[in-house]
């Protein structure tokens, strides 16, 4: 590969660096103002060293991360962190490789970052996944106390993932299941976004701890809100309007994708606002539901994938709140007219009571 083609390919122009560091503040939920503590951090000449495991997984997450534009996956490696152990990109194999590993955690114990990528299995002593004749359970609980951090990457690392799913045949489960007294953040997703990653990452190095997490561990300016909550269809579901079936008037007209499955009502990311693939685009919005994939146990719990999720309201009884406004007002005119004929009632009353006494009178 010849070194213009490399640098062609490669290299991220400052311009493209800069809006990179934007889109992650954006993520963060962080002011103008702060972007340019975050370019500092990423453009530090000291690179902090990064491990990155793989374990039960399919390399899903390294792979949205290579398709990433803001930056590009070469620029975060060669000029953000130093990437020492990555078993997908990395050059060395065998010895080479495990011996970098074991140089990295030694020159750097305590202070390197390790990024896990996989569930862990544990049944059986956890031979269901092994590297250089070590298991994944033996590998974490070397490489991972000795780290200043670890970032679960995906839903296996962070919950166990599909491996984990009902029978779970390997005992397939999270980072935060086995490891105690590092600092743990999970960025679940199958894939996770890459923004959702380069914020945690960018947040860390400009402020030197994780951002602030959800109950689940998740980063609260990436799993804050549900989809349901920023979707683009959600103004069709609060109005009634649904596709009923793949294909019908109403999927092509873009309606509310619910009551063909979609999961966004129950589920927490920010896919919506971020999108992937650098051309704005999500799954909803290409008329596919949502499938809850960063909620934990979403195999099992979010299934079957084109059934409703229970326990929704739709506004209106399914009407929309247009219905709803409707039977509300025809609520309220039943009871001002019950209260007027109840009004005129107690008047013909008084008369005719007042009419008896005006005969009796006379």
């Amino acid at each position: 590969m010849s070194k213009q083609y490399c640098e062609r390919n490669f290299k991220v122009s400052r311009r493209g660096f800069l809006k990179g560091c934007t889109l992650a503040a954006t993520a963060l939920g962080l002011s103008e103002s702060m972007v340019p503590k975050l370019v500092e951090a990423a453009a530090s000449p000291t690179r902090p060293p990064v491990v990155w495991l793989h374990f039960q997984e399919c390399t899903g997450c390294t792979e949205s991360l290579l398709r990433a534009s803001h930056p590009d996956i070469g620029r975060l490696i060669l000029d953000i962190i130093s990437l020492d152990y990555h078993e997908t990109v990395m050059a060395a194999a065998g010895h080479q490789a495990e011996k970098s590993l074991h140089d990295t955690i030694t020159k750097h114990d305590g202070k390197f970052i390790c990024v896990v990528e996989g569930a862990i299995p544990t049944k059986d002593g956890g031979i269901y996944c092994k590297i250089a004749d070590r298991t994944a359970m033996e590998i974490l609980a070397d490489v991972g106390p000795r780290a200043a951090a670890v970032i679960a990457i995906g839903t296996c690392a962070s919950y166990g993932g599909i491996q984990a799913a009902d029978p779970n045949p390997t005992g397939a489960v999270g980072v935060q299941d086995l490891l105690k007294g590092t600092p743990i953040i999970n960025v679940p997703g199958c894939p996770p976004n890459p923004v959702s990653f380069l914020g945690t990452v960018l947040h860390y190095f400009t402020f030197k701890k994780l951002p602030r997490t959800d109950q689940l561990g998740r980063p609260l300016f990436a799993y804050g809100r549900k989809i349901h909550d920023h979707c683009e269809r959600r103004p069709h579901f609060d109005e009634g309007r649904f596709a009923e079936q793949f294909g019908d008037e109403g999927h092509r007209q873009g309606y509310c994708l619910y009551k063909v499955g979609c999961k966004g009502p129950g589920t927490f990311s920010n896919c919506p606002a971020i999108r992937f693939n650098d051309v704005g685009v999500w799954p909803v919005s290409v008329g596919h539901g949502c499938v809850g994939c960063t909620e934990p146990g979403f195999w099992d719990t979010m299934g079957p994938f084109y059934g409703r999720l229970p326990n929704v309201t739709v506004p209106g009884a399914g009407g929309g709140i247009v219905a709803d406004a409707g039977s509300a007002g025809k609520k309220i005119l039943g009871v001002t007219a019950a209260a007027v004929g109840i009004h005129a009632a107690v008047g013909v009353g008084r008369k005719l009571v007042q009419g008896k006494k005006n005969d009796e009178q006379n």
